[in-house]
């Protein structure tokens, strides 16, 4: 666990999702559009295949604040997100959380959250506010 961080400490996780991995997550988050699962399906849409659910992908940034930056102990007290680009499975991605701003009357930070892929595209980009 990390006890001390500034403003530009970073740190990042790469992880390439498996379409087993999207069935898993569709049963858990009762999300079951076709995009996701159905190849006939998502064949006939704007992406040509299947795409991993964005809140997967954006569930790296969980792990990173929880145990890596600002660490155990943290807890979530907000996060914003935005999808400009589809996953699929078998896509490298790169998750990376940046501190961005340290509250000095309260035990509040902010963060940068971004996930691109092996080609450099940014996926997802937001912020997390998180309780230290």
């Amino acid at each position: 666990m990390r006890t001390t961080f500034q403003v530009g400490d970073s740190v990042s996780v790469t992880k390439t999702f498996t379409q087993e991995e999207v069935e898993r997550f569709s049963e858990l988050s009762l999300d079951t559009n076709p995009i996701h699962l159905d190849p006939a399906y998502a064949e006939d849409s704007i992406f040509g295949r299947r795409i991993v659910h964005g809140m997967l992908v954006a569930s790296l940034f969980s792990g990173l604040l929880g145990n890596e930056l600002p660490g155990e102990g943290s807890i979530y007290l907000g996060q914003t997100l935005r999808f400009t680009a589809p996953v699929h499975a078998g896509d490298d991605v790169t998750a990376t959380v940046e501190v961005t701003h340290i509250r000095e009357d309260k035990p509040i930070v902010t963060l940068s959250t971004t996930c691109v892929n092996a080609e450099g595209t940014v996926v997802i980009e937001g912020e997390a506010v998180i309780k230290v």
